[in-house]
């Protein structure tokens, strides 16, 4: 299992299943079950949250200021972490959510010392408000959250099964990537997660796990990096080879 990790999950995954703004409670539940037998195994989590079930940017509307709508995506993100927070706590486990601002008596300001202090004594710590600025993705705080927490890879859980080298969705003859070097990920632009993110991870020498969220277990697995009898999606370091499945 790995020591520590940091773990990016989307608004958009722990959101209502018909697609409306809201939360499914049976998806949350999953996760948090997840997450804490990985804790109850050893490893140290942070989680950093998206937004995207209760606010998009690009759904704004075009004439609308981005700092404007990128700080409403931020908020969105802190109320995800107070909803996971809660969560955790009704099934019995540790968690603390801290931003790099302050919200009252809501959330925590985020400290690298005291973040390593509660991760060693088994809380979750999730991540929300990004970084504090507009014009930059949770991908990028998720790397950067990475880099300073000493992590032993960083976890990217999607809604696509690892990384392509084109699109699926529109080439049906797309190859998965079993393993893959972060300059090809950059010099390719091959979307595992924002150039920004994969810069810093790379940067920082920290290995990138990008998988499928709802695979059974999808979390479990990915904590036991790098175990590779247990992938399914696509591992990214500086030294790795570029392997297709199937090779």
């Amino acid at each position: 299992m790995l020591k520590r990790a940091v773990i990016k999950l989307s608004g958009e995954a722990i959101g209502a299943a018909d697609g409306e703004y809201g939360y499914n409670d049976l998806v949350v539940d999953a996760i948090v079950k997840q997450i804490i037998q990985v804790v109850q195994a050893g490893t140290q989590v942070a989680l950093v949250i998206g937004g995207g079930n209760l606010w998009r940017g690009l759904q704004a509307r075009p004439d609308m200021d981005r700092v404007k709508a990128d700080q409403i995506g931020m908020l969105a993100t802190v109320m995800n972490a107070i909803y996971l927070e809660d969560a955790f706590k009704r099934h019995g486990q540790k968690a603390r959510v801290v931003t790099p601002m302050m919200f009252g008596n809501i959330t925590t300001l985020y400290d690298k010392d005291h973040a390593l202090e509660w991760m060693e004594n088994g809380t979750v710590l999730i991540n929300a408000a990004g970084l504090g600025h507009p014009m930059f993705s949770t991908d990028t705080i998720t790397a950067l959250r990475a880099a300073e927490l000493e992590v032993d890879a960083v976890l990217y859980a999607k809604n696509i099964d690892g990384v392509y080298d084109s699109d699926p969705r529109k080439n049906p003859a797309a190859r998965k990537y079993k393993t893959l070097s972060y300059s090809t990920a950059i010099s390719n632009d091959l979307k595992a997660a924002d150039l920004t993110a994969m810069l810093l991870a790379r940067d920082a020498g920290v290995a990138s796990y990008v998988f499928k969220l709802d695979k059974p277990n999808s979390i479990i697995d990915a904590c036991t990096y790098p175990r590779k009898e247990n992938t399914h999606g696509t591992y990214i370091n500086i030294d790795m080879e570029d392997e297709f499945y199937g090779n």
